[in-house]
């Protein structure tokens, strides 16, 4: 079983910014100067995992937490059902962007049918089938109630964690959060699904149980991010913009409270508002 990562939650990982010269220019057709200035940009850097068997993946993503994001991505692609199907997780001695996995048990691994690499926004553009997706999702249970001043709490405290989004407002972040709204697992990354993968991989890696819990998370939410949090038995997501209208399907039909534009004092319940309780 692969050791958990060693991260600092309050530090901003290194190697994630990068600082390039710019020129803030007027819009609005006034007489203001031009002003060179240094920005901090998000790093956007390929990161292959090459699992034994089964296939190569390069993603696009934040070069932090690789480790939970091999392990986030392999089970929410449904690659391996717990942290006992991996054998082995290394990082290549020759290229320390290469993450070589070995399964306790190949065989019972099915590669997906995947773009050879998937881009920091990219979602289910490889797969073949909607429609048999859809018909194989699973379905979440029913443990979690939570007051709807939870949600907002997860919200704020999502944006309380994040350490690279103030200083290049160009990252994502996903927060696991139980019944109080009070996060216990967090991520950040250049991609929405990166950022989920990280999330659940740190939750694997630190053998913490995600069932009865919700998702926060900071972006839109798509097809591909109701299926990742269905497959972690996450039973509540909670953003802050909108989702889609497969969204919206996908998370009906695995039980999932799915809850939109939970910022200020709101919040927009698409599906199972059963577990929301306004009281």
């Amino acid at each position: 079983m692969p050791p958990a990562d060693e991260t600092d939650p309050g530090r901003t990982p290194p190697d994630v910014l990068r600082t390039v010269e710019a020129n803030r220019i007027p819009t609005a057709g006034n007489e203001r100067p031009i002003v060179a200035e240094s920005c901090d940009v998000a790093v956007e850097a390929p990161v292959t995992i090459e699992i034994a068997h089964v296939g190569a993946y390069t993603l696009m993503c934040s070069p932090c937490d690789l480790r939970a994001l091999a392990v986030g991505f392999m089970f929410t692609e449904g690659m391996i059902r717990s942290l006992d199907d991996i054998g082995a997780l290394s990082e290549c001695t020759d290229d320390p962007d290469i993450l070589r996995v070995q399964l306790a048990d190949p065989s019972r691994a099915t590669a997906r049918e995947r773009a050879l690499v998937i881009s920091s926004s990219c979602g289910l553009c490889g797969s073949k089938s909607l429609q048999e997706l859809l018909r194989m999702l699973p379905t979440v249970g029913n443990a979690l109630q939570v007051k709807a001043e939870a949600l907002r709490r997860a919200t704020v405290s999502l944006r309380e964690h994040q350490r690279i989004f103030p200083r290049t407002g160009g990252t994502h972040a996903a927060g696991i959060f139980g019944a109080t709204g009070s996060i216990f697992a967090f991520a950040e990354d250049i991609g929405r699904h990166n950022a989920l993968d990280k999330a659940i991989g740190g939750c694997l890696l630190a053998g913490r149980t995600m069932a009865g819990c919700g998702v926060a998370l900071s972006g839109r939410v798509s097809l591909e991010m109701v299926v990742k949090s269905a497959r972690a038995g996450l039973e509540v997501m909670a953003a802050v913009s909108a989702p889609t209208s497969l969204a919206v399907e996908a998370a009906s039909c695995c039980n999932i409270t799915l809850c939109g534009f939970v910022r200020g004092e709101s919040a927009t319940v698409y599906t199972r508002p059963g577990r929301i309780q306004q009281t």
